[in-house]
C-alpha cells in the first residue's frame, strides 16, 4: 500500500455526524459522543486513523437511522426483526473501541495521535466482541478482513485506493470462510459484489468507495431474485441492506456527502423490492439451492465469545455444524466469536467448554410459532403474554433453563451481572409479561432497579427472590404460561420458597463462621447461605449436608454438579438418598463452571 501525501486542513465535523441516540425505551444505549473539532469530515482521498473514526461514527448514525426499516424486513435466516438493532450494536462497540484508542493517545504525555493500524485493529476487536445476531457477527469479520490488509504496514500514517481495494476484497473472502453454509441472497453476495466492483475501479479512496457501494446497491437489489424467501416477503435481504449504509458511510468519510444511489419510498415501505430504483431492481425468482427459510428451524440463538487455540476452533465448528445452522465463528488469534441457531443450547455451550473459553454467553430462545413461522402467517416481532428471565451461574445450568423456554443470564464466579444486562435479557425476551429470578441473594438489589426499569419501559415484571438456582428449577417447573399471571407468580414464589438450598464449596481463606474456624482449602457446606459443615472430604461434606437438610423432610432432591466436583459423588449421594429416605427422588444436573462445587435442593 502506497503512502499518500501529507493529510490536507480537516474542517469541523457537521451536526448530523453524531452518532443518532436511540428513544426512550430503546435496546440501544449511544455511544460517548465523538468529539467534533477531531473527526475528519472534509473530503479527502486516503484512509486514515482519523478517517476509520469519521467511517464508525457515520456508520452509527446511518444504522441509527435505518435500523427499523432494517428490523422490519428481516426474514432470513430467522425472521426475528432484530438485524437493524444488531448491526447498529456491533458497531456502537466497534466506535466506542476507536474512541477508546484516540482518548488514550490524547491523555498520554506526548499528546500524540494514533496509527492507522490502530485504529483499524481497535476497530475489529471492539466490532469482534461487541457482534450480536447472524448479521452483526458477519460484519465483524469483514471488518476484521479489512484491519488485516490495513494494519499489515504497521505504522503507515495513511493508505489509498489501493490499499482500499485490497481490504474490500479481504474482507469479503474472509466473511465466506467464516460462515459454515454461505447462502447466496444475503450480506455475503453484497459483500463480494462490492469488493468485486471495487477490484475494478482505478484511483484514490472516493474512487474505490464509490464503486464498491454502487456493485453492493446492485447486489442488494439482487437478493430477491436468489433468495425465494425475500422474494415473497417483496424485501431485499436485511444484513445486506445494513451493509450498503455502512459502504455509504465510507463513501461520506471521503466524499463529503452521502451517495444518493439507493433510496427507500417516502410512503413508508421498508426497502421493498418496488422501492429501490428501476435500474437496480431485479425478477423475483426461486431460490436455486432451496435455502428458502420456510421449513422452520431450530429454537435457539447461542452467541459467546471464546478463548481458544485455532486447532480447538476448527473442531467446534464441524461440532456445531452438526448441531444446528446458520453457523457463524469469527476471529483469530485467540479469540473468537461464536454464532449458531440449535435445538439443543446446552450441548453448543458445552462444546465451547471443550474448545477453551467461552464467555459472555447468550442464549435466546425463539419461541415456538414464532421465529420460524411462515413469512405473512404472523407480524414480524410479535410480543409473547409472559417469559422468564433467569440469572444462572454455569454453562450447564444456562442451557438447562433455556431448554425449559427461559432467557438465560450467565453469572461467572466473581462477574455478576448489572442490572443494564437483566434490562436489556429483559427486553431481549420480547414479552408483556416477564418473572424475572435473580438465583442469588446478593443480587436482590441489582435485580430490583433492572425491574423497576423495565416497568417505566411498559414491560410488567414480577421479581421472585430466589436465592439459590436450585430455588430457580424449582420455580421454572411450576411455571405455566397460559394462568393469570398473578397466579403463575404466586404459584412460582412458593415452590421457590419450599426448596431449601445448599451448597458445597472450597474456602479459599481462613475464616470465622457458625460451624467454627475454617482453613484455606477447607471444604464447606452452606445451608440457606449458612455455613453449617466444615470437612475435608468433598463427598463426605455433601453427604453431612444432605442429612441435614433432609431430617426436615423432603420430597425431590436436586443435585448441580460442577466441573470440579469429584467424580462418582452424584452416584454416591444418590445411592445414600435411596439406602436412608425411600420416599424422595433425586434428579442430577451437570452446571458446568457455576463456583460451587455441588448445588442442593431439597423440596
Amino acid at each position: 500500500m502506497a503512502a499518500q501525501g501529507p493529510p490536507p486542513g480537516r474542517a469541523p465535523a457537521p451536526a448530523h455526524l453524531r452518532p443518532a441516540v436511540p428513544g426512550p425505551g430503546s435496546t440501544l444505549r449511544p455511544v460517548q459522543q465523538l468529539k467534533e473539532a477531531q473527526v475528519a469530515h472534509a473530503p479527502q482521498t486516503f484512509l486514515d486513523a482519523l478517517a476509520v473514526r469519521t467511517w464508525c461514527g457515520l456508520a452509527l448514525a446511518a444504522l441509527g437511522r435505518a435500523r427499523e426499516e432494517i428490523d422490519a424486513i428481516n426474514v432470513y435466516p430467522v425472521a426475528d426483526g432484530d438485524t437493524g438493532t444488531n448491526l447498529y450494536l456491533t458497531v456502537e462497540s466497534a466506535a466506542t473501541a476507536v474512541e477508546a484508542v484516540f482518548a488514550g493517545y490524547e491523555a498520554g504525555a506526548d499528546g500524540g495521535a494514533p496509527s492507522l493500524a490502530d485504529a483499524v485493529r481497535a476497530m475489529a476487536h471492539g466490532a469482534l466482541i461487541g457482534a450480536r445476531g447472524n448479521s452483526g457477527t458477519i460484519l465483524a469479520q469483514l471488518l476484521r478482513g479489512m484491519a488485516q490488509v490495513l494494519a499489515a504496514e504497521g505504522g503507515a500514517a495513511h493508505t489509498g485506493g489501493e490499499g482500499l481495494r485490497l481490504a474490500l476484497r479481504r474482507a469479503a473472502d474472509s466473511a465466506r470462510l467464516a460462515v459454515a453454509h454461505p447462502v447466496e441472497g444475503t450480506v455475503l453476495s453484497v459483500a463480494s459484489a462490492a469488493a468485486d466492483a471495487a477490484d475494478g475501479a482505478e484511483g484514490d479512496c472516493v474512487t474505490v468507495a464509490r464503486a464498491a457501494h454502487r456493485g453492493a446497491c446492485e447486489a442488494l437489489a439482487a437478493t430477491p431474485a436468489q433468495l425465494a424467501v425475500l422474494a415473497r416477503a417483496g424485501v431485499v435481504d436485511a444484513g445486506g441492506r445494513g451493509l450498503v449504509a455502512v459502504l455509504a458511510a465510507l463513501v461520506e468519510t471521503f466524499a463529503g456527502e452521502a451517495p444518493a444511489l439507493l433510496t427507500t419510498a417516502p410512503d413508508g415501505a421498508h426497502a421493498r423490492v418496488d422501492a429501490l430504483p428501476d435500474s437496480l431492481a431485479g425478477p423475483a425468482e426461486s431460490c436455486a439451492d432451496g435455502a428458502d427459510g420456510e421449513d422452520g428451524g431450530p429454537a435457539f440463538e447461542v452467541i459467546y465469545l471464546l478463548e481458544a487455540e485455532d486447532t480447538a476452533v476448527a473442531r467446534l465448528r464441524r461440532r456445531l455444524d452438526a448441531l444446528g445452522d446458520s453457523l457463524v465463528v469469527v476471529g483469530g488469534d485467540g479469540l473468537w466469536n461464536v454464532h449458531v441457531h440449535v435445538d439443543d443450547a446446552g450441548a453448543a455451550v458445552e462444546a465451547g467448554v471443550e474448545a477453551g473459553r467461552p464467555y459472555q454467553i447468550r442464549i435466546t430462545h425463539f419461541g415456538a410459532g414464532d421465529a420460524h413461522a411462515r413469512v405473512g402467517e404472523r407480524p414480524l416481532r410479535e410480543r409473547a403474554q409472559r417469559a422468564v428471565v433467569a440469572v444462572v451461574p454455569g454453562e450447564g445450568l444456562a442451557g438447562l433453563y433455556t431448554e425449559a423456554g427461559a432467557t438465560a443470564v450467565l453469572a461467572r464466579p466473581g462477574e455478576p451481572p448489572a442490572s443494564g444486562e437483566l434490562v436489556e435479557a429483559v427486553r431481549r425476551a420480547h414479552a408483556r409479561e416477564v418473572v424475572l429470578l435473580p438465583n442469588d441473594a446478593e443480587l436482590r438489589h441489582t435485580a430490583a432497579a433492572a425491574a423497576e426499569q423495565a416497568r417505566a419501559e411498559g414491560i410488567r415484571v414480577a421479581l421472585i427472590p430466589t436465592r439459590s438456582a436450585v430455588q430457580g428449577i424449582a420455580a421454572l417447573a411450576v411455571h405455566e404460561p397460559g394462568r393469570r399471571f398473578d397466579e403463575d407468580v404466586v404459584s412460582m414464589t412458593s415452590a421457590a420458597g419450599a426448596t431449601r438450598h445448599a451448597e458445597v464449596v472450597v474456602a479459599e481463606r481462613q475464616s470465622w463462621t457458625m460451624a467454627g474456624i475454617c482453613q484455606a482449602g477447607d471444604i464447606l457446606g452452606l445451608v440457606d447461605g449458612d455455613v453449617a459443615v466444615i470437612g475435608a472430604d468433598v463427598t463426605e461434606t455433601a453427604v453431612s449436608v444432605l442429612n441435614r437438610m433432609l431430617s426436615a423432610g423432603g420430597e425431590l432432591v436436586t443435585l448441580v454438579l460442577g466441573d470440579d466436583a469429584p467424580e462418582g459423588i452424584a452416584e454416591h449421594l444418590e445411592a445414600r438418598v435411596r439406602e436412608a429416605y425411600l420416599a424422595v427422588d433425586t434428579v442430577v444436573y451437570r452446571g458446568g463452571r457455576q463456583g460451587a462445587l455441588l448445588l442442593i435442593g431439597v423440596e
